[in-house]
């Protein structure tokens, strides 16, 4: 391990901690993005991506902001609905991926909880596995609120941390192994993609975000279930 890594046992003791393991995992993964959540999703990943697109349904001519962009996947789904399109992601290499792929949308290196945008610039604020990853989700909400103009949507796709202790047991050991396989055969680091049912333990779950989006001042939050709630939705509006 180099000087300044946090191990997975260590990554979520602070959230500095988890902010420093999140971009080192990110940087290390970026090339092989695409093909994990390709496989981890079961092939569905651009499905669910093309829905949050619709969801979100910013008009033609709308300012649109895709946060923890990755590769870019939801933010090419707004530009065909011809929104001008903003992309940020912590991660550089993943920012390069993602310019390689569409070079009309503009991409942004910053921190979801520190956005470098003015008070109320987007019409709609999308993001695909971004609010499990952020190292202070309630202050991210609330970054997302501040640059949201009046009426405007936030969409969120993730990771559910299923309510149900039989089904939630089931979920975290099969993403465990699998991660397990994965970071080995793709890193030689058995504790890579563990991160991602490590941060499901310790995420509040569909119906706990939704709350905390209500206590950052959005109104009309919901989620729908994605494959049969292991996977979940989230939309809120911010008020007029």
């Amino acid at each position: 391990m180099t000087p300044g890594q946090v191990p997975l046992r260590d990554a979520f003791a602070t959230p500095d901690n988890k902010k420093h393991y999140v971009r080192r995992l990110f940087s290390t993964i970026a090339d092989r993005y695409d093909f994990i959540t390709v496989v981890l999703s079961y092939g569905m990943d651009r499905r669910w991506k093309r829905r949050v697109a619709e969801i979100a349904a910013p008009k033609a001519g709308a300012r649109a902001l895709d946060l923890a962009c990755g590769t870019g996947d939801i933010a090419r789904q707004l530009t065909l609905r011809d929104a001008s399109v903003v992309g940020l992601d912590v991660t550089h290499r993943m920012l390069q991926l993602a310019r390689q792929k569409t070079q009309s949308i503009a991409y942004v290196c910053g921190d979801m909880a520190a956005l470098p945008f003015e008070d109320a610039r987007f019409d709609a604020v999308s993001t695909g596995y971004g609010l499990r990853n952020v190292a202070d989700l309630s202050l991210a909400l609330r970054e997302i609120h501040r640059v949201l103009r009046p009426g405007g949507l936030v969409v969120s796709l993730d990771f559910n941390r299923p309510e149900n202790p039989v089904v939630r047991a089931a979920y975290l050991a099969y993403l465990t192994l699998v991660g397990s396989v994965l970071g080995w055969l793709l890193h030689r680091d058995p504790d890579t993609y563990r991160y991602i049912p490590a941060s499901i333990r310790r995420y509040p779950g569909a119906a706990g975000v939704t709350s905390l989006m209500r206590a950052e001042g959005f109104v009309d939050a919901r989620w729908t279930a994605v494959l049969g709630g292991l996977m979940a939705i989230h939309v809120a509006r911010k008020m007029d």
